[in-house]
């Protein structure tokens, strides 16, 4: 059976780039959840003894940081659950709710399809629009959500970035799962926030498609055959071999389990394969669209 999903892919917060860690996403609305943790979060610490500022000392984040956790006005990382669990000898109430809170960074719509990707063994993404989100730099992923409409608030778009962002910890699994990508050549010739972002972009691409468990090609736009015109997909094989589909549309992408419509899309993107460019001519492609800049 089908079951419906959202429009765009997001993910769960990472670090920052500052000394303290970064305090995590501002919550979507009405995330409930994040706010039971927060009261959980201080009632423990009350029970513990500790002020905020002491607690906050103990675990290594800003006592404003420790309150937007507390008034359920930031996500909380795994790490700071893990940490003040420990801290606060919470006997693993807190770490009840970790899988909770690492679902609550995503939007509704992409939690589930974010858990299979997480615990993909392989991971196949044909793109139309943008850059694959996977394969995004920090600037590109901010120019594509300062550009969404209807406009979304600045925190929003720093939220989303630093979800988006960390999804590419994918790679660093070990064993590494398998990584395809099919660009089409429009997406690469696009500028998405001006030349020099492009440029950054472009040269991402270009490490991500020298690692040994990552196969990019490009999709050259003048191919007189085509085998994915219905739009962007993502093809998913986790750990225990299921096989799913998420195939995006206009207020209406859908995450497909059903293996008689995966086996279709999966027909579509080993076609698809075949048509574009091979991995190595579509990093000398990618080149030469560097040296154009």
């Amino acid at each position: 059976m089908s079951e419906p999903m959202g429009v765009e892919n997001e993910g769960a917060a990472g670090l920052g780039d500052g000394q303290q860690p970064d305090p995590g996403p501002e919550p979507e609305v009405n995330s409930g959840i994040v706010r039971v943790f927060g009261r959980q979060l201080k009632c423990c610490r009350l029970r513990a003894g500790l002020e905020r500022p002491e607690f906050a000392s103990m675990v290594g984040y800003s006592v404003s940081t420790i309150a937007a956790y507390e008034q359920g006005r930031r996500i909380p990382p795994p790490r700071l659950i893990d940490r003040a669990d420990e801290v606060l000898d919470a006997g693993g109430v807190l770490l009840e709710m970790k899988e909770e809170m690492e679902k609550a960074q995503y939007p509704p719509f992409f939690q589930d399809a974010a858990r299979f990707e997480a615990g993909a063994v392989e991971l196949h993404v044909y793109a139309t629009k943008a850059v694959p989100g996977l394969l995004q730099t920090k600037d590109y992923a901010r120019a594509v959500f300062t550009m969404w409409r209807p406009l979304l608030l600045e925190e929003v778009i720093e939220q989303r970035v630093a979800a988006r962002l960390a999804r590419q910890e994918l790679f660093a699994q070990t064993p590494p799962p398998t990584i395809s990508f099919v660009i089409e050549e429009a997406v690469l010739r696009r500028p998405l926030g001006g030349r020099s972002v492009m440029r950054g972009q472009l040269e991402q691409l270009m490490i991500y498609g020298q690692c040994r468990n990552v196969e990019i090609q490009v999709m050259p736009t003048e191919v007189e055959e085509h085998a994915g015109l219905d739009g962007p997909f993502t093809l998913i094989e986790t750990r225990d071999g299921r096989r799913i589909a998420y195939v995006e549309g206009h207020k209406d992408s859908r995450l497909y389990s059903e293996r008689k419509q995966v086996r279709e899309i999966e027909e579509q993107y080993g076609i698809l394969r075949a048509q574009a460019l091979t991995p190595r001519a579509s990093l000398a492609f990618i080149e030469k669209l560097l040296g154009d800049l």
